[in-house]
C-alpha cells in the first residue's frame, strides 16, 4: 500500500526546497505588509525548510555511502552538490531564526499600544515607546527577507548541478546509474 522510496533523498529533498521558496516569498511580503499573523506564517514556514534541510543532507549523506566509490568527475560534482547543500541548511536555519524574532517582535508594538490606551496617555513619550519596537520590527523583517533570499539563492545552486549531471546522462555516460535510478532525468 505505502512504501518508503529508496534512497530516501530524492523523495525528501523536494519539502525543503518548497517551504524554503514560499518562506522567503511570504518574508518578502511581510516587509511591505504589517501583518504579524504573516510574519508566524513565514517563520513557520522558514523553520520547516530549516528542519526539512536538515533532513535532505542526512538522507543525501546516507545515499551518497551507499554508492560506494563514485568516478572523479562525478564525486567532484557530488562533493559540490553536497557543500551546497550544507550551505543552504546554514542559511536556512539563519532564517528561520531571523524570521521567529521578527514575528515576536511584530507582537511587541501591540502590546505597547494596549499598554498605552490603558494608561490613557498621549504624550510623545508613551508614542516613542512603540517606535523602537516597530523598527527593529521592520530591521527583522528585511534581515529575514534578505537571509531566506539568499538560502534560496543556495538551493538553485545546490540543484543547477543536476543539469550538468542531465548533460551526461544524455551523452551515455554509465557512471552515474545512481542519479538516473533515483531522479528521474531522462
Amino acid at each position: 500500500m505505502f512504501s518508503i522510496p529508496n534512497p530516501l533523498h530524492p523523495a525528501i529533498v523536494h519539502f525543503p526546497i518548497v517551504l524554503l521558496l514560499i518562506g522567503a516569498a511570504v518574508a518578502v511580503v511581510c516587509v511591505f505588509v504589517s501583518g504579524r499573523h504573516l510574519a508566524w506564517v513565514a517563520a513557520a514556514l522558514l523553520a520547516l525548510g530549516a528542519a526539512g534541510s536538515f533532513f535532505a543532507v542526512k538522507t543525501g549523506d546516507s545515499a551518497q555511502e551507499s554508492l560506494g566509490k563514485l568516478p572523479p568527475a562525478i564525486g567532484t560534482l557530488v562533493d559540490a552538490h553536497e557543500k551546497w547543500a550544507e550551505r543552504t541548511e546554514i542559511v536556512g536555519a539563519v532564517a528561520a531564526a531571523l524570521a521567529v524574532v521578527a514575528a515576536v517582535l511584530g507582537t511587541v508594538p501591540i502590546w505597547t499600544r494596549r499598554r498605552k490606551r490603558a494608561s490613557g496617555s498621549d504624550s510623545i513619550r508613551s508614542t516613542a515607546g512603540w517606535i523602537t519596537p516597530v523598527s527593529l520590527t521592520l530591521t527583522a523583517r528585511v534581515l529575514t527577507a534578505c537571509v531566506a533570499l539568499t538560502a534560496c539563492f543556495f538551493v538553485y545552486d545546490a540543484s543547477s548541478f543536476l543539469t550538468f549531471v542531465r548533460r551526461l546522462i544524455n551523452t551515455g555516460s554509465t557512471g552515474i546509474f545512481y542519479f538516473r535510478c533515483s531522479h528521474t532525468l531522462t
